[in-house]
């Protein structure tokens, strides 16, 4: 059942169109996560549902409620921006607090909510300090705490990892995981960074022009696309139009396919494997290839394969001991017919 639907909503700024008739249905407890290019109309989304932005056309409802004709603060709604909006004055717990505070609620139950959030977010030795004494992952885990202290309804993140380095990106990308399930709280998350839309979303939105490209789980937006938008937009993929898949593997295709580079399996021509060959029920296909480029990338091991005259994007785990081909070796290609997937829009 939907806990957030937003059906045809549009909205235009003068003679341009910012969003495009948008259906979509979020369910309770989800994170779901809208993601796209710059321009493609996400974070209008995002504050025509918060009520900072107004939809030209169209409803929204929370849990049977419309709310789009509703001001902001009777939504039920907190929101956490990219760049923290802390009050600079004030200390950890004070930030907390404010908001309870203008709900008038008691200060014995304005302390108990703030003394677990700050548990939840980790940040009860940090308290008393004023902002500008925090590091950038801590100022937004307090505007995290700010938002949940609230206990709204809906939780909306407009891009709030994206002014951290790439270490505590990372570090606080996997505590907002843990604290969204822990507390259930249904959440949209917008960026345009697909391996925090990848590892965050339980679905995930690809926006595009004001309009939604396609919706489903993490595994089906990346291995199978709809449009060639979002096979180019998703992973790293390898785009073959139908004459380069029939050369290159025999199999005849009216659309153009897309084949991810980790679902090629790569051996030397003597039969050192750099990963399973995979060969399930005879459906794989092998074909020779010669190394053009090869790159260490953390967990994986990049490579360009040359193979009938196309130059293929190839990725293989990176063990200590995994077998690295240099540039110049003759390795086969294997590739499961389940992974030559029909781009058809």
């Amino acid at each position: 059942m939907s806990y957030l639907t937003i059906a045809k909503v549009s909205a235009t700024y003068g003679a341009a169109t910012i969003l495009d008739g948008i259906n979509l249905e979020i369910g309770q407890g989800e994170m779901h996560v809208l993601l796209g290019p710059s321009g493609c109309g996400k974070t209008t989304l995002l504050r025509a549902i918060a009520g900072l932005a107004a939809p030209s056309a169209g409803e929204i409802r929370l849990a049977g409620r419309r709310i789009d004709n509703l001001p902001p603060k009777d939504r039920g709604i907190a929101m956490v921006f990219q760049h923290y909006a802390l009050f600079p004055n004030m200390t950890v717990r004070q930030n907390l607090a404010f908001g309870l505070e203008q709900k008038k609620l008691s200060r014995a139950e304005i302390a108990r909510k703030v003394e677990a959030t700050l548990d939840m977010v980790a940040l009860g030795p940090r308290a008393d300090v004023r902002p500008h004494q925090l590091s950038g992952g801590q100022r937004q885990r307090v505007a995290l705490a700010r938002a949940l202290v609230l206990e709204p309804s809906l939780l909306l993140l407009d891009e709030p990892l994206s002014a951290l380095d790439a270490q505590i990106r990372k570090r606080l990308r996997d505590e907002l995981k843990r604290i969204q399930r822990d507390t259930g709280l249904t959440s949209i998350l917008v960026t345009h960074d697909q391996d925090e839309a990848l590892t965050l979303g339980d679905r995930i939105s690809v926006m595009n022009a004001g309009g939604i490209a396609q919706t489903g789980n993490p595994r089906d937006i990346y291995h199978r696309p709809h449009s060639l938008f979002v096979a180019g937009f998703i992973g790293d993929g390898n785009l073959l139009a139908p004459e380069e898949l029939e050369r290159l593997t025999g199999i005849r295709s009216a659309d153009t396919v897309v084949i991810q580079p980790q679902d090629w399996r790569l051996e030397g021509a003597n039969g050192t494997a750099a990963a399973p060959a995979g060969d399930e029920a005879g459906e794989a296909i092998r074909l020779p290839g010669v190394v053009a480029d090869a790159s260490l990338s953390g967990p994986s091991i990049r490579y360009t394969v040359t193979a009938a005259g196309l130059r293929l994007k190839v990725e293989t785990p990176n063990h200590y001991d995994s077998t690295q081909f240099s540039p110049g070796a003759d390795v086969v290609l294997t590739l499961r017919r389940r992974d030559v997937h029909a781009v058809t829009g």
